[in-house]
């Protein structure tokens, strides 16, 4: 049977997502899909939390083991080292074992990588210790999403996968608020040993969870699908229609010839293939990490006193986890693709003009608000539009087939950015100043525009299923 003619036995429309009767039953939120959205917020949380310690451990790392920019760039990249192989390994481990229990396996490596960390005798043990972590950190960014999208009604999807990067904001939130105000009271190793609490109560909650139902159908257990999925569907849902649709998909998918990473190369999955991995790539190289990792450095750099730029590593934290929660009220509402077209303009005119002020010399020192200023305007605009897209994108729009290895390669593109960016940063800054490296993200935050505005249609609103139908019938465009 031919991929169109296929296409035909799918959704293709929004009605899956929730506009008739039964639909709308679907949409509401029950009380245990609730607990299930806010344990994988609390992966999102230590995901957060142990990438952004770093900002503000990092000048106390540095003076107890004298660390040159060099060895500072190894010691905040390490975590993403072992991201990129957590999140390579963890599209294997979700369609081997299953999304729930790979959850438990990542909150496991969440405690041990932190304890390691918080007791590291050596700048060298410590950034092995930091690449275990990052095991955790990456395999969650790949798991998660997609666990989330798979169990979450169409209607109320981008809410419920968006809450993992609300989290992540809370995470960084937290790091920094640790960082600034009690970076009296508390050495660098109790910071980064604080995430041990969050990552045990994590690998408690997942031994509660449901799993995917659509994991459970592909494995040929649709009794144990239903089961599970009455556990996150308020009274009154329309099951049978549910999983008849998913059940319709998983046969399409087990006759189809070419599977996992090969089936990405299929030209029928490539629409999804580059609009998502162009989004995973452009939410790192925009500038985020930038400013999650460095900012204290960079802000000493250019004359900010040492309690002011921690300071503003918080008020940075706080903004992030503003936007990304209201990105999470209105992404279902105003779309992925509108969000993020209407906010990056304003994300690379914030750069453009902190990249101007630095490299003029028209602020630094006492002068030092423009440049906070023109911080928190980035981070307004990043936080609130790209960010808010970024894993959603990648976890709906994969076809069933492909999905584990499209998430794995969606998380590795990310976190891979996310190591160009985080171990360039310092040299860049050495090589074309502050200033010039403002400037350069500016004009990358106007290429993510012109991305998105030619390559990412709109998935709003459409259930996996009609996702997966558009892009087998052709419609799958901007």
């Amino acid at each position: 049977m031919s991929a169109r003619a296929e296409a035909s036995r799918l959704p293709t429309t929004v009605e899956v997502a929730g506009a008739t009767e039964g639909g709308r039953a679907r949409a509401r939120f029950s009380p245990f899909l609730i607990f299930v959205v806010g344990v994988g917020a609390l992966a999102g949380f230590l995901y957060g939390y142990d990438t952004g310690i770093i900002s503000g451990a990092l000048l106390a790392i540095r003076d107890e083991f004298g660390l040159d920019h060099r060895m500072q760039e190894m010691t905040a990249a390490a975590i993403l080292v072992g991201a990129i192989g957590g999140s390579l390994a963890g599209g294997w481990l979700t369609e081997r074992v299953g999304r729930r229990r790979t959850l438990t396996v990542l909150a496991t490596v969440y405690v041990v990588g932190a304890l390691a960390s918080s007791l590291a005798p050596s700048a060298g043990l410590l950034i092995a210790a930091r690449i275990v972590l990052g095991l955790a950190v990456g395999a969650s960014s790949q798991a998660v999403p997609v666990y989330l999208a798979e169990l979450a009604p169409a209607n109320r999807r981008g809410r419920c996968v968006t809450m993992f990067n609300v989290a992540i904001g809370l995470g960084i939130l937290s790091a920094n608020l640790v960082a600034s105000e009690f970076r009296e009271m508390l050495s660098w190793r109790w910071m980064i040993g604080a995430a041990i609490l969050p990552a045990a109560i994590l690998c408690a909650c997942t031994f509660v969870l449901p799993e995917s139902p659509r994991w459970l159908v592909g494995r040929d257990r649709s009794d144990a699908a239903r089961r599970d999925l009455a556990r996150v569907r308020p009274p009154g849902t329309d099951l049978d229609r549910e999983l008849g649709e998913i059940e319709r998909v998983v046969e399409v998918e087990k006759s189809a010839p070419v599977k996992g990473w090969r089936g990405l190369a299929q030209g029928w999955v490539r629409p999804a293939v580059l609009a998502a991995l162009g989004i995973a790539a452009f939410t790192q190289l925009t500038g985020i990490e930038m400013m999650i990792y460095y900012a204290p450095t960079l802000l000493t750099g250019v004359g900010v006193d040492h309690a002011t730029a921690l300071r503003s590593t918080l008020w940075l934290g706080l903004v992030y986890a503003v936007m990304t929660a209201i990105g999470l009220a209105i992404v279902d509402r105003v779309g992925r693709r509108n969000l993020s077209l209407f906010m990056l303009p304003g994300a690379a005119l914030s750069l453009f003009l902190l990249g101007g002020l630095l490299t003029f010399g028209l602020a630094g020192g006492d002068r030092s608000w423009p440049i906070l200023a023109c911080l928190l305007a980035f981070m307004f605009f990043n936080a609130g539009g790209i960010q808010v897209v970024g894993w959603l994108s990648g976890s709906e729009m994969y076809p069933l087939s492909v999905r584990a290895a499209g998430t794995s390669a969606q998380a590795t593109m990310v976190w891979g950015s996310n190591l160009v960016v985080t171990a360039s940063a310092l040299t860049l800054v050495d090589a074309l100043g502050t200033g010039g490296v403002m400037l350069l993200y500016g004009a990358l935050n106007v290429a993510a525009f012109l991305f998105v505005l030619r390559f990412v249609p709109e998935t709003a609103g459409r259930s996996l299923e009609a996702i997966e139908g558009a892009l087998r019938d052709g419609t799958f465009r901007p």
